[in-house]
């Protein structure tokens, strides 16, 4: 089994769910006692966040190469991003560092074209939603046209993520308002809809819309088991 190296902590809410979905995922195939080797570098969310609403992305980039040249010192064999929004430095963080990444995009584009989807709404922080990063991976990789919200659904989901989700508090009033935003999306043509925040599944499920929601934390975390067990025979049983 590969060693899986998790960058996490962004928020830790959502990383909480990495951990079990990837454990329960190796379990469920390879049985017994089995669970995931893996290292994880939790970091410190506030400064991030901080630097991320400043635009200081290149700070933010050099806090997770230094978490990843950590993960890789520890005997990782790939690497993992536990957040949507990271992802915006992936491609410096891989050129930076030697080990493969299992991007999230990916990973999530997989799941949709399986369905022969073509055109999906995108929900995130505003800089997945706004930025390209994310938008273009979808589409020019993919295939995928991506629909993001209007402005003042854009700053609702926004400031729901942060203020709320990143907080672990969960709202009622707020998961209504997401799953407005949702059927707005699905007005304009979304076939489906990609939950492109890790905490969004905190608030919204796979079941609250008439067309698919894509849960990236699901999605991404899965992945990563089945990276880490590929070549990995699951228990005979009895």
């Amino acid at each position: 089994m590969r060693t899986i190296g998790l960058i996490g902590g962004m928020s830790w809410e959502s990383t909480l769910s990495y951990y079990r979905i990837i454990n329960q995922a190796v379990n469920d195939r390879l049985g017994g006692l089995h669970s995931a080797r893996l290292v994880l570098y939790s970091v410190e969310f506030q400064e991030l966040e901080r630097l991320q609403h400043a635009g200081a992305w290149d700070e933010a980039c050099e806090i997770l190469v230094d978490a990843a040249c950590a993960l890789q010192s520890a005997g990782a064999d790939f690497l993992a991003i536990c957040s949507n929004t990271m992802h915006k430095v992936a491609g410096e963080l891989q050129c930076r560092v030697g080990l493969p990444l299992l991007h999230i995009a990916d990973a999530t584009a997989d799941v949709v074209n399986a369905l022969n989807l073509r055109r999906v709404g995108l929900l995130g922080t505003r800089f997945t939603m706004e930025e390209n990063f994310y938008r273009d991976r979808l589409k020019e990789r993919h295939g995928l046209e991506v629909l993001s919200p209007g402005d003042d659904d854009r700053n609702t989901v926004h400031r729901i993520i942060f203020d709320e989700l990143c907080q672990g508090q969960v709202h009622a009033a707020s998961a209504l308002k997401y799953k407005k935003i949702i059927e707005r999306l699905v007005e304009r043509g979304a076939e489906g809809v990609i939950l492109g925040c890790t905490e969004i599944s905190m608030l919204v499920k796979t079941t609250d819309a008439a067309v698919p929601l894509f849960d990236t934390t699901d999605i991404h975390a899965r992945a990563v088991a089945h990276r880490a067990m590929q070549e990995v025979s699951p228990v005979s049983m009895p």
